[in-house]
């Protein structure tokens, strides 16, 4: 019997606020589902801490809701455990790229065929407006009494420097977009990442729905808005790299890091990079644990009539002090 969209929502109350960003990435990631009939039992959703750490407890797959800025590294200890799983990790700008920056930068070394999406709205929404990491130096949103004296991180160039080998940006109001783009990065072979930009009603008055829809940038021969947001697939633009070679791997990592410093009156969404031509870190093990994919952690026994299976007494007796 084939899933239904219904099938991937819970029953749990969502408090989030009215016309948050947060909804229109969950609304994706359910489609997604659907789209892939993934089975529930097969489907994995962990998150951090703040509004987007809620994510977990709306969409009917196994639920994980972990620590603040430690969402990559829960969600790769249950991809290399049980490979079977779909895993998809979800967090903040701040859980992500504030706390969680080390684990981040360390996750792209493993390259892991796992989904990390990024709820990006330059501010710490659940602890009320306070400049998260992707908000610009000298801005000011309305809960900040002064303006952020930090230099922001740039989400992209720190995913493709890091070893990330599919990259991608979306609008969480562009939903069928990033329903695409979730399905792209699922079915990638490696460690995909996808920025999403999304408005915080409530605490970011300088990146709202308005601004991301170009209503202050009016052609003067339509005198209609210019939206900022555009998508690469629309462009000649090329993300894949095809061969292994250093120029052409030079050249996608350089064009995809110009492309992230596209800002302002235009800024581009779809993916930036996407390179499967590097080994994912389940191949990795295969080749020192031939059985591992057949024998994986999730798979081994670990008692047998409640009793372990394993004597680790000797393992304790070279601990004893």
């Amino acid at each position: 019997m084939a899933i239904k969209l219904g099938d991937y929502k819970t029953q749990v109350h969502n408090d989030w606020c009215p016309g948050c960003g947060d909804f229109g990435i969950v609304n994706a990631i359910q489609m997604s589902l659907t789209e892939m009939q993934i089975p529930r039992h097969k489907a994995a959703i962990f998150s951090g801490i703040g509004c987007s750490g809620k994510t977990s407890h709306f969409i009917n797959v196994y639920g994980i809701h972990t620590l603040h800025g430690r969402v990559l590294t829960f969600a790769q200890g249950a991809k290399i455990a049980n490979p079977e799983m779909t895993i998809v990790a979800a967090g903040g700008d701040g859980d992500g790229l504030g706390i969680g920056a080390g684990h981040f930068v360390a996750a792209g070394r493993r390259n892991v065929n796992m989904t990390y999406i990024i709820f990006d709205n330059a501010v710490y929404g659940l602890t009320k407006g306070q400049a998260s990491p992707t908000l610009k130096l000298g801005e000011q949103t309305k809960s900040l009494p002064n303006p952020n004296p930090n230099y922001n991180v740039n989400p992209i160039a720190l995913a493709i420097s890091s070893g990330f080998t599919f990259v991608a940006r979306s609008y969480s109001y562009d939903v069928r977009q990033l329903k695409d783009l979730i399905t792209a990065a699922i079915k990638h072979q490696g460690l995909s990442f996808i920025d999403v930009l999304q408005p915080c009603p409530t605490y970011n008055d300088l990146y709202t729905r308005d601004w991301f829809a170009g209503i202050d940038q009016v052609n003067e021969e339509t005198k209609k808005p210019t939206p900022r947001i555009y998508n690469l697939a629309e462009t000649d633009y090329d993300p894949v790299v095809h061969y292994s070679t250093n120029d052409e791997l030079n050249e996608k990592l350089s064009q995809a890091l110009v492309k992230s410093l596209e800002w302002g009156d235009k800024i581009p969404t779809g993916i930036f990079y996407k390179n499967e031509l590097i080994t994912p870190y389940t191949k990795r093990i295969t080749d020192k644990i031939p059985n591992y994919l057949e024998n994986p952690a999730a798979k081994q026994k670990i008692s047998k009539n409640g009793k372990p299976t394993t004597d680790i007494s000797k393992l304790l007796d070279s601990l004893r002090v």
